[in-house]
């Protein structure tokens, strides 16, 4: 099966999941994706594993109005970003494909929607990550727009049950949903993790000064991650013995570390940290927090249970029905301060053998959730779209 994937942008995790779903069809999967939004490092991963069957185009130019450059710090449906890749389209048509998968509905699924509005012969497969809440401020005009393009659309891959659930609400048919085309690399990090020595946990520990329990959140420092509500419920929960690790960057940094010292909140902000050495981090940490407010499928939490931690996670978070369960976590709503004070002490109330063992649950349920899942969900929908089409 020839499967040509269309993808503007992609990061570390995605190559796994390419690399075995191109031995399912048989090596004969073409990646065509943005080379000028794409690191050196990435373009070197993809071609070690595709090839000259990884296409990175130049050239790009867009419409967009957005109230920042970077359309993915704001919340969901504050701006529009319409782009247009010359060649495209006939990069498609020279892959030849069974069938294409696109990312979602905007970006460069224009291309794929308009080969198979004029191509009935080449199926379309659509990797969808939204739920219906980061859809809840959804305009008229972009929901005519989704329900237009689902009749060029012969199967979908949802990350999980709340995005497969607005999939239907939009007037996707159960057959034609598959799940779990979201993963981290869990394998790779597990790996890495256990490759850490304890003396090397402990000197990073050491040059941080931490002895108690490490509260670990990962991500951008932005309104959208819900930082500043978990400082608050920290003050809130105030215990001098812990300390609250943040890694990442964003525009919110300032402010957020400004709160830290007026407040004198037990907080580090390690800044941001390269993919290739998060490991330690997720090493010495007791505990993975994600506040987030609205995300579709934060990928640091599979990532944090790869690492053998517990989770404390949103309910504004796509992933927590398949991830996070009492055996591995915790669930909570960071809009509503006592709910979230109430996690945190009861984290700290936990004893660290119990939180291990909470963590050894994590690595458990993550299982379930690997590259190789991945590749095969999104490569079973591939066969379900070429089937539908053959009755065409």
């Amino acid at each position: 099966m020839r499967i040509t994937w269309v993808t503007r942008s992609f990061l570390d995790y995605r190559i796994p999941v390419y690399a075995e779903l191109d031995r399912l069809c048989g090596n004969q999967l073409t990646l065509i994706y943005n080379r000028e939004c794409t690191s050196d490092t990435l373009v070197s991963k993809i071609e070690a594993a595709l090839g000259d069957r990884a296409i990175g185009l130049t050239g790009e130019f867009r419409l967009a109005t957005t109230k920042r450059k970077n359309i993915t710090n704001d919340f969901a449906n504050q701006g529009i970003r319409i782009p247009y890749q010359p060649g495209l389209l006939r990069e498609i048509s020279k892959s030849s494909p069974d069938v294409m998968v696109s990312d979602g509905f905007m970006q460069w699924t224009y291309a794929p929607l308009w080969k198979r509005l004029w191509n009935h012969k080449v199926p379309h497969v659509m990797c969808y990550e939204r739920t219906a809440h980061t859809e809840r401020k959804c305009q008229w005009y972009r929901r005519f727009y989704r329900k237009w393009a689902m009749n060029y659309i012969d199967a979908y891959c949802a990350n999980g049950k709340l995005s497969g659930e607005y999939l239907e609400q939009l007037g996707a048919k159960k057959e034609q949903i598959f799940f779990g085309h979201m993963v981290a690399d869990t394998e790779g990090l597990s790996k890495a993790v256990l490759a850490i020595p304890q003396e090397q946990a402990d000197s990073l520990r050491g040059t941080m000064n931490i002895s108690g329990k490490i509260f670990l959140c990962v991500g951008q420092l932005i309104p959208r991650k819900g930082i500043m509500e978990l400082l608050k419920a920290w003050k809130q929960a105030k215990n001098d013995n812990d300390t609250l690790l943040l890694v990442g960057d964003g525009f919110q940094k300032e402010e957020l570390q400004a709160f830290c010292r007026q407040e004198n909140l037990n907080t580090i902000f390690t800044g941001r940290i390269p993919y290739d050495v998060i490991m330690k981090y997720y090493r010495i940490a007791d505990v993975f927090v994600m506040p987030t407010l609205e995300d579709n499928w934060s990928l640091v939490v599979p990532e944090a249970m790869a690492c053998g931690l517990p989770i404390a996670c949103s309910q504004y978070n796509g992933c927590w029905p398949e991830l996070v369960t009492s055996e591995n976590g915790w669930v909570f709503d960071p809009l509503n301060l006592n709910d979230t004070v109430q996690m945190l002490q009861n984290i700290r109330n936990k004893p660290k053998l119990e939180l291990q063992q909470m963590g050894k649950s994590s690595e458990q349920i993550v299982s379930r959730h690997t590259p190789a899942t991945a590749a095969a969900s999104i490569f079973e929908a591939c066969e379900k779209a070429v089937s539908i089409s053959g009755k065409q």
